[in-house]
């Protein structure tokens, strides 16, 4: 292109035109079109988003020998792995790759925020729903006959698992739970964390105690991945203790007894290798190919600034989709420090 303004859609011109229509497919990894078509044979649709889409052309996931050894080990003692390192090293991808590789089901994936309880991981009863039910099934004349909304025993109707709760479930193998970035919660959920994590199980108090009063003491509850399941006498117990991945960008220190009941795998900064397999694997060959200049000034740019590997794909992606002209200004403007001050 010869012009710089060729390849943008928004022109700021302040006159409606149908430049939309101009609009590439998007980055594999922002692309949603999938799910549906995933959703019918059994899957949620993250796999091309997290892996890449083109994984099978590079050499997806090779942890080091170290990172082997403990990802290995946590599955082994069914222990949390607690994985630390930057943003964009790849910490969220190593649950995917052991979900992918072993066969275990989608990812049950919990992003922690400051506002983030236990609560929040293991099940939420929606009260206020079931006291409208009961309310308008008593307006209708209905009451609380069995089967009715609000009636004891579709109390669980109104009660769904978290991430945690779910990977809870007993199985036979066991679920990938990825608690992301749990160095932005409040400073008690790491110790909330330790019961559930050494026992492998939970109680869901609104249905424990009416479970002598439920049918064969069951209620049918809602799960993280939306299908319903059955909890008895009001207790959720694991059979094969779920794959935990924590992640933490080291933005804190985590108290000592987590620390120990947890593998602790420290990600190091990517080497031009890795880096080329991850655009390989998201972009394809010709793409890595022709964004190897960008890596290797991302790589000369990570040794003392700040920098996420998700912005070197942003950066490859535009810069050979849309080709503007100015190449390598634009790709410094998407790779922008992270630790700068603000």
């Amino acid at each position: 292109m010869t012009e710089s303004s060729e390849w943008l859609i928004y022109r700021g011109a302040g006159e409606p035109h149908d430049g939309i229509e101009r609009l590439p497919d998007p980055p594999p990894w922002r692309d949603f079109t999938g799910r549906e078509a995933a959703s019918e044979n059994g899957g949620d649709g993250s796999e091309d988003r997290r892996l890449g889409a083109y994984r099978h052309l590079a050499e997806l996931h090779r942890p080091g020998a170290e990172e082997l050894e403990m990802i290995n080990a946590a599955l082994y003692l069914r222990r949390p792995l607690l994985v630390t390192g930057s943003p964009g090293a790849g910490k969220s991808t190593l649950a995917h790759s052991v979900a992918y590789e072993l066969g275990l089901g989608n990812v049950l994936r919990w992003s922690i925020v400051s506002r983030s309880t236990l609560q929040d991981g293991l099940y939420h009863y929606d009260a206020i729903a079931r006291l409208q039910d009961v309310q308008i099934a008593a307006q209708g004349g209905v009451g609380s006959a069995a089967g009715s909304p609000g009636a004891v025993e579709s109390i669980g109707s109104y009660v769904r698992l978290g991430p945690l709760g779910t990977a809870l479930l007993p199985s036979d193998v066991p679920r990938v739970l990825l608690i992301d970035e749990l160095d932005k919660s409040d400073i008690d959920l790491p110790n909330d964390l330790l019961n559930v994590l050494e026992e492998g199980e939970f109680a869901i108090p609104e249905l424990e105690r009416i479970a002598d009063r439920l049918p064969g003491g069951e209620a049918e509850v809602l799960t993280a991945d939306g299908t319903k399941v059955r909890v008895r006498d009001g207790r959720v117990r694991c059979r094969a203790f779920p794959f935990v991945v924590l992640t933490s960008n080291g933005e804190r220190d985590f108290p000592a007894p987590l620390m120990r009941r947890c593998i602790h795998l420290q990600l190091g900064r990517p080497d031009h290798k890795r880096l080329a397999t991850f655009v390989r694997a998201h972009l394809g060959d010709e793409a890595a190919r022709a964004g190897d200049d960008l890596i290797t000034h991302f790589l000369e740019r990570s040794r003392s600034e700040l920098v996420a590997a998700d912005q070197l794909l942003n950066a490859i992606y535009l810069t050979d989709a849309a080709a503007p002209p100015s190449r390598d200004r634009l790709a410094d403007l998407l790779i922008q420090r992270l630790d700068r001050p603000r």
